[in-house]
């Protein structure tokens, strides 16, 4: 399987939102989520115009044989609120037909490799399939060098559904 990441380009702002939607609204078994909380309003990703305006803001899309897998969203913004850092993975989504065949791991480490720095990464503690995910793709990429805060109170954007503080790694590409 050819896999490669490519710049998500502005003419494509629309199946990055797409995708987005799709991220967002995918089930989980630990949210709840009202669908008629939103049911007439159109789907709005508050960033999605940074990653085409703003610097150091950065979209790629994963590609898989030529076909959209799933996205990683960049930014220069801490997730931590009291630490600085060169970059964060705000979203990362690898759509579920193409999970568990290393392209996750392939898209991490691609840009990983590409942006050399001080990484931030805020998960969700009750995500039964990025917990272990996470866990193991960084460990792999940094040798084990990296730090985790578990329900760490500064993280940016408050808290999750149901008031749940994000785990945040800190490490180094």
């Amino acid at each position: 399987m050819k896999l490669e990441l490519t710049r998500v380009k502005k003419n494509d702002k629309m199946l990055l939102k797409n995708l987005l939607e799709l991220y967002e609204n995918e089930p989980n078994d630990y949210e709840e989520i009202d669908a008629n909380e939103n049911e007439n309003k159109p789907y709005e990703y508050k960033h999605l115009d940074r990653y085409f305006t703003w610097e150091n803001w950065l979209a790629y899309f994963i590609m898989a044989d030529g076909n959209h897998a799933g996205f990683v969203l960049i930014s220069p913004d801490s997730v931590a609120l009291d630490i600085p850092t060169d970059y964060s993975i705000y979203e990362f989504f690898v759509m579920p037909e193409y999970r568990r065949l290393g392209i996750g791991r392939f898209a991490v480490n691609s840009i990983l490799d590409m942006y050399k720095g001080n990484w931030q990464l805020k998960r969700d503690p009750r995500d039964k399939n990025s917990v272990p995910f996470w866990n193991k793709v960084i460990d792999e990429y940094t040798n084990g060098n990296f730090e985790i805060k578990e329900s760490y109170p500064n993280s940016g954007g408050g808290t999750y559904s149901g008031g749940v503080w994000g785990d945040v790694f800190f490490f180094e590409s």
